[in-house]
């Protein structure tokens, strides 16, 4: 039985789990906006709710913790210089996930998970890349025409 045992195994060795949800904290944070399955997501914003209140706190061993956590010193700098900053005065919720249809293959449920704040519109990463790709052919076109 599992009486009061929290968190989600998700099929995992909890070495593993541990390096997946940190691998998830970090692209989060250094996108703001990612698509993956819905359990996972579910256990993310656990882990990201307590990163970006360390990161509201801004001492030095807030810091430490977070960056034993987050892998990319880069994003341990946008994180208490941007994302906390932004978050100063809400007592905590800070991400949303939003159920975004089925992935085709395995038929898993897939949810958009984001920080509260950023521009909607735009679901997930890769869509971002299609964007510019666009924007680059439009602008081909047009000096091809000029």
């Amino acid at each position: 039985m599992r009486h009061l045992k929290s968190g989600r195994k998700l099929s995992r060795i909890a070495s593993h789990r541990w390096a997946l949800m940190r691998n998830l904290i970090t692209s989060l944070l250094r996108e703001e906006k990612i698509r993956t399955t819905d359990p996972k997501a579910k256990e993310l914003r656990r882990w990201v709710d307590r990163v970006i209140t360390l990161g509201k706190e801004g001492t030095l061993h807030a810091r430490r913790q977070a960056a034993g956590i987050i892998q990319d010193k880069a994003v341990v700098r946008k994180l208490f210089d941007t994302i906390a900053p932004r978050f100063k005065e809400r007592p905590g919720g800070y991400t949303r996930i939003t159920k975004i249809g089925w992935r085709h293959g395995d038929a898993a449920l897939v949810s958009l998970i984001e920080l509260v704040g950023v521009s909607d519109g735009v679901s997930g990463a890769s869509e971002g890349k299609k964007k510019s790709r666009r924007a680059r052919r439009k602008k081909a076109q047009e000096e091809k025409a000029a």
